[in-house]
């Protein structure tokens, strides 16, 4: 009865509630596996920090050049060591996932290249930094080319197509692991691997790059461990623990590591430079804890598909399908469905509860988006939150929780506002 008080005073129903325990009592074997995972990947960063002799001083404070930054040059190792990479480049200069990407791919691309996407589109903030949509200093400006090979209609690779796409010039091969806004399955590293076999087998010089953000120790191995030669992703996302206040890495081969410090930094500095003005012991302590808080975000985005698909929406994915990522996409049909859906989102949360979410004309976007986001780390998607671009099928991607159980209030919350909307019905 105090649970069910605690829910009521924070503006769940009991019938909201008791729908929610119907969802939940399914749940428990998915669960289960969802800890014996975080366990796995737990151990998995905690060797990685022990081999690497993290101590106190890697957590001291570095300005100006930042030259002989242990705890960075450090962190950078306990990185490469958990992504199975020769390298990596993690520094707080990196303002967020699309910066990531972008450095890693100016930095190893020339005029005259051809990069390569065999899974459809970009995510949307990419097709400006590609040049698809054109933007100053895109890539398209610096003489670079863009093929993209759509996905078959079932959301899977298009092996014919990709190999006629493949020629001369092809020098970067990009794959999203995640599925941004659009409604298809995310892949697995499994896939992902006889994806980068297959195009490695067309042309070996080939490089692939995998943008990984959402991704990471959501499964016992990354992409960088199945043959990517880069892996790219934001520390405001998985890595960071929700603890990480900015930051990026690219995790990979030595040689392309290198060159995206120097793009990154300037000719000739590289990884020499860069301070971390304090705040690494945020980097490592949210790396210790990101296991765990990507399996509370997973069993969110678990419960979130168990209720709505129980309330006749399209999931993507179903509620008993394997996870590759901790995005959960609802396709709620109408602009209204959306606002609900944000509405409740950001009610539950910690920090700016009392705003309704509106939609708006984000940068980086061809539609206006609406974005549901009370985090302590402004834009940081591993905490709870929920947007999507208000175009069909009006489907709304929810991720993160920093807890299990505030994703719990969330998603009951979410209800609650469609259920008062008048938009469901108990």
């Amino acid at each position: 009865m105090e649970l069910l008080e605690m829910y009521r005073e924070n503006g769940v129903s009991r019938e909201v509630y008791a729908f929610g325990e119907t969802v939940l009592k399914t749940l428990a074997p998915r669960f289960a596996q969802l800890d014996a995972m975080a366990e796995l990947n737990q151990g998995k960063v905690i060797r990685a920090m022990q081999e690497n002799r993290v101590d106190a001083p890697c957590f001291a404070a570095t300005t100006g050049y930042g030259y002989d930054d242990v705890g960075r040059e450090r962190l950078e190792r306990v990185y490469a060591h958990i992504f199975g990479t020769e390298a990596a480049l993690v520094r707080p200069q990196i303002t967020c996932g699309t910066h990531a990407l972008t450095v890693a791919l100016s930095a190893n691309l020339l005029p005259g290249d051809e990069l390569l996407s065999p899974v459809g589109a970009p995510y949307d903030t990419l097709q400006e930094v590609i040049g698809i949509r054109p933007s100053p200093c895109s890539l398209a400006e610096y003489g670079v080319r863009y093929r993209q090979v759509e996905l078959l209609a079932d959301g899977s690779f298009d092996y014919p197509a990709i190999r006629a796409a493949i020629g001369e010039k092809t020098k970067l091969i990009t794959i999203q692991r995640s599925k941004g806004y659009a409604t298809r399955p995310s892949f697995s590293v499994a896939q992902i691997g006889e994806l980068i076999a297959f195009v490695k087998s067309v042309k070996p010089d080939v490089l692939v790059m995998v943008d990984n953000c959402y991704g990471e120790f959501v499964e016992a191995l990354e992409p960088s461990q199945v043959g990517a030669d880069m892996v790219v992703g934001s520390l405001i996302k998985n890595p960071g623990g929700g603890l990480a206040p900015i930051g990026g890495y690219i995790c990979g081969t030595q040689a392309c590591v290198s060159r995206c410090a120097y793009r990154l930094s300037a000719p000739g500095l590289g990884q020499e430079v860069g301070a971390n003005l304090g705040i690494l012991p945020s980097f490592y302590q949210g790396l210790f804890l990101a296991p765990t808080v990507v399996s509370g975000a997973l069993k969110g985005a678990i419960f979130a598909a168990g209720i709505y698909e129980k309330l006749g929406f399209r999931v993507i994915p179903s509620a008993s399908e394997d996870r590759h990522d901790i995005i959960q996409a609802v396709e709620l049909g109408s602009e209204a469905g959306m606002r609900a859906f944000c509405k409740g989102i950001q009610a539950a949360a910690p920090v700016d509860s009392y705003v309704e979410p509106i939609p708006w004309a984000m940068p980086g976007y061809d539609s206006q988006v609406i974005m549901a986001a009370g985090a302590f780390v402004q834009g940081s998607s591993i905490e709870l939150s929920a947007d999507g671009p208000i175009r069909p099928p009006y489907a709304v991607y929810f991720q993160g929780g920093l807890t299990w159980y505030h994703a719990k209030l969330g998603i009951l919350k979410s209800l609650q506002a469609m259920v008062d909307a008048g938009l469901v019905q108990l």
